[in-house]
This record gives C-alpha cells, structure tokens and sequence, in this order.
C-alpha cells in the first residue's frame, strides 16, 4: 500500500482555501433563495441514504465541485427544511448572516479554549458575553462574573441540564456525603422537556425522587408556588432533601411560565435570584446546599 499524496496531509490549504469557501458560501446562499420550494418534509424512506453512500470511508476525497453535487442530490431531498418559510414545527431555529458568519470565524480559528492558557482571550469573551445575556435576563449581579457568579455557554439545553444538575448534586454530596444521593429530590413541572428527567437519571438522581409536579389551565399551565411549597415539605417529612427546581420558561404548545418571583419558594433549590421565605427548620441545613436551576426553554414535544 503507498503513500497518500502530500495534498491528503493538508487539510486546509491556504491557497485554495478562498476560492473552496466562496463555493460553499455560494451554495448556501442558492439554498436560501430556494428553500421555500423545497417540500418542508422529507420524502424518503428509512435507510436510503446508507444505500447512496460506500460502504467504506474513501481513501481520497472528491473535489468540492463533486461533493456539492452529491450534497444537492443525495442531501437536501432528504433534509427536513427547518429554514423553510412553512416549517412551523418544534421550535424557532431560523439561521441569520452573523451566526454564519460566526460559526466561520469560529470554525476557522480553531481553538480549543479548555482552560484560560489554552486561549485566553475565548475564555474571557465567554465571560463577557454570559454576562451579557445575565443582564438581560435581569438577573441580579451575583450571577455575573464580576459579581462572582457566571456560567458558560453550552451547545444544547440538554447539555445545560446535566452540567448544573451536576454542580448542584456534587454540592450537596460535599455535605451530606456520597450516601446521601439517595436522598436528593428533583423538581419538574409536567410541561418540563423530558430531557431534564434524563439528566437527573444520568447524573445519578434515583428515578423515584424525580417529582413531576401537575399543572392546571387555572395557571396558565405553569408551577405555582404553593405546588412547590407542598412537594418540598412532603419530601422534607420523609427525610429527604430538595436539591434543584427546574424553571420551566416557555413550550412549543403552551408557553407556560414557573413562578419563580414568590415568597413561597424555598432558598438553594431556586436560585437566589427568586425570592423565598426561609425553609422549615429540618430543610434548612440542606437548603442551600444547592445554588443550581435550570431556566432553559423547554417543551414536552420537543
């Protein structure tokens, strides 16, 4: 077996990387001047795509004049149109110039911002933009950075989820101990993205103190105080410890909103920045164990 060509070892090339990326950017531009033709669900069947395709990985690539061909026939046919002007479905997922434009930018630098030292000037811009979007949120200043709250910004809600549930989970256990996991109660309204039970499964959480807690038409089909008041103190009875809420703000059908400006909630299982009435005397040292919520926009028929 030889060698690879020398061009096969470059995967960008400065010299034809313009002229490569104009292509591309040109073909995306045709999509979208298209794209209400295009039928909004795909017409395909299971499977069709895996018969197009090799059945092994080429050795080589094609040119890119061959690939957007392939892309046009064999992709697009197959594609739920999200971008279409008649997709109406899930949710709000419309593409515009400066997140194509950023994902380029992104993409094309590169980096791997893990720690400050790998880039530090990444890490600093996430900084600066979670505390952007803190402020118009109007949370208080204990969740930006300068305040000595912050965040990061992840890829999906269900990545959210699991990274807080964890923090809050490994929070509590500093003080109750690894046994005590056993004890942590999760909070959820039955509009709440099933995602967030996953989460709760993943990070340990037993699925028998996951509370789906039920909603009416009388409010708006979002939680209200006193339903969470009630299934914190019922849990706190049998010795069990309130770890996180998680705010349900907005579904595809209903757009209900949890009440989390009420002086009925406790203190660490919302977030400080929702007031609270303190926790009966058994809750109090576990309380706070968490600072952790979730407030991701979620839906049931996501």
């Amino acid at each position: 077996m030889g060698s690879l060509p020398l061009e096969a070892m470059m995967p960008l090339n400065p010299d034809s990387f313009a002229g490569e990326s104009s292509a591309v950017v040109d073909f995306l531009a045709d999509y979208y001047r298209n794209v209400d033709k295009y039928p909004v669900m795909a017409n395909t069947q299971p499977g069709t795509i895996r018969k197009l395709l090799p059945e092994a990985a080429p050795e080589l690539g094609d040119s890119l004049d061959r690939i957007l061909d392939d892309v046009q026939r064999d992709i697009l046919p197959g594609l739920t149109h999200w971008q279409s002007p008649s997709f109406f479905a899930y949710f709000p997922a419309n593409a515009s110039t400066a997140g194509f434009a950023g994902e380029m930018l992104s993409a094309g630098l590169n980096v791997v911002p893990f720690v400050w030292t790998a880039s530090p000037v990444a890490t600093e811009l996430e900084q600066v933009v979670v505390d952007w979007m803190a402020s118009l949120l109007g949370l208080p200043e204990r969740f930006h950075f300068k305040g000595g709250g912050g965040g990061v910004l992840h890829g999906s809600t269900c990545e959210a989820v699991v990274c807080t549930l964890a923090a809050a989970r490994d929070r509590a256990l500093s003080k109750l101990g690894h046994e005590g996991i056993l004890k942590l109660v999760v909070y959820a309204s039955d509009q709440t993205h099933a995602t967030f039970q996953k989460g709760a499964s993943i990070v340990g959480i037993p699925p028998a103190n996951f509370r789906i807690l039920r909603t009416s038409a009388n409010s708006g089909y979002g939680l209200t105080a006193s339903i969470v008041q009630r299934a914190i103190e019922e849990d706190v009875a049998r010795g069990l410890v309130p770890l996180y809420l998680c705010a349900t703000v907005g579904t595809t059908g209903l757009g209900p909103l949890t009440e989390c400006a009420s002086s009925a909630m406790l203190p660490g299982v919302m977030e400080p920045g929702c007031t609270s009435t303190q926790p009966t005397p058994e809750a109090q040292p576990f309380a706070r164990s968490s600072k952790v919520t979730s407030t991701a926009p979620s839906s049931r028929t996501r």
